[in-house]
């Protein structure tokens, strides 16, 4: 279960005014149902036959093209390394403000609390941090220094899902007919970014994310237990429901252009929850030479 966050700049009783998107940009009263036609591959399938293979390669590619994204289970992620993560990244978001804010600028990070998160004029319902991963060894060094367990566990993470963004990217290389291998060389996980969005007294007038499309081959998400990622799918926003132990997987704009269309990305955004605090925490695959900074997640 999701904690209820104890931060200043959230705990009011409506939502203010410096946080209220127009009404052309909040998501609105009308409620986002979770979309049950979300492709959920299994990929401990594709380990089990050359049968089995070929039909997670066709999953994926079907997923793709209708969808843009889809979720991944038993995908050989240690559960307790992502318990860890999600622990390491409450930690440090429940650190004062003051711990974090105050980075000087030689450090290999970037914190951004909701007071700096200003997309026209309003501010987004958020915390981040953000930092470069490659050369992983190397970014580590530059990491935040407490939680004293973060360069350590959040190290483990990204390795994991360096790999894990491999095994997906080789089967829709084979899938598309591209080499074997061709994006080992050629790819890395480049930028994590960690989000906090604390519990909302009114969803609707505020955004955790603006929408927008990811410039990466594919985005891996975690969102722990709590929903909230929407993308837009023909013309209409579709909530990505929240399961135990799954990742969320964007196809990016870099992927679209190598895949020749054949892949699609899709626009996305992201709403706080009314009761729960919400920790995501996306990790970008991309070519090794467009190193993602800013990014919205």
């Amino acid at each position: 279960m999701e904690i209820k966050h104890h931060s200043k700049w959230f705990n009011v009783q409506s939502v203010p005014q410096c946080y209220t998107f127009s009404p052309e940009e909040r998501p609105g009263k009308v409620p986002i149902s979770i979309c049950k036609k979300i492709p959920v591959i299994d990929l401990g399938k594709s380990l089990v036959s050359s049968s089995q293979k070929m039909e997670t390669i066709k999953q994926l590619l079907q997923a793709g093209q209708q969808f843009g994204f889809f979720q991944v289970i038993n995908h050989g992620i240690p559960e307790n390394v992502v318990t860890q993560t999600m622990s390491t990244f409450k930690e440090f978001f429940n650190m004062a403000d003051e711990q974090k804010i105050n980075v000087p600028a030689s450090k290999g990070w970037i914190y951004t609390g909701s007071e700096d998160e200003v997309k026209n004029g309003v501010h987004l319902w958020r915390d981040n941090i953000k930092h470069p991963c490659h050369p992983l060894e190397k970014c580590m060094q530059g990491w935040p220094e407490k939680p004293a367990s973060y360069r350590e566990v959040v190290g483990t993470y990204v390795a994991e899902i360096r790999k894990l963004s491999l095994t997906i990217l080789e089967l829709i290389c084979q899938g598309l007919g591209i080499e074997s291998g061709y994006f080992d060389e050629i790819s890395q996980v480049q930028l994590l970014s960690a989000n906090n969005y604390p519990a909302c007294p009114d969803p609707s007038l505020t955004l955790g994310i603006l929408k927008h499309l990811d410039p990466s081959l594919i985005t891996i998400i975690y969102q722990g237990n709590v929903s909230g990622l929407q993308v837009l799918v023909d013309g209409q926003w579709i909530c990505v429901g929240a399961l135990p132990n799954a990742f969320v997987v964007n196809i990016g704009n870099q992927l679209e252009i190598i895949s020749n269309g054949k892949l699609r990305t899709e626009m996305e955004n992201l709403t706080p929850d009314c009761c729960y605090r919400h920790i995501a925490f996306p990790l970008n695959q991309s070519l090794r030479w467009k190193l993602q900074l800013g990014l919205e997640h």
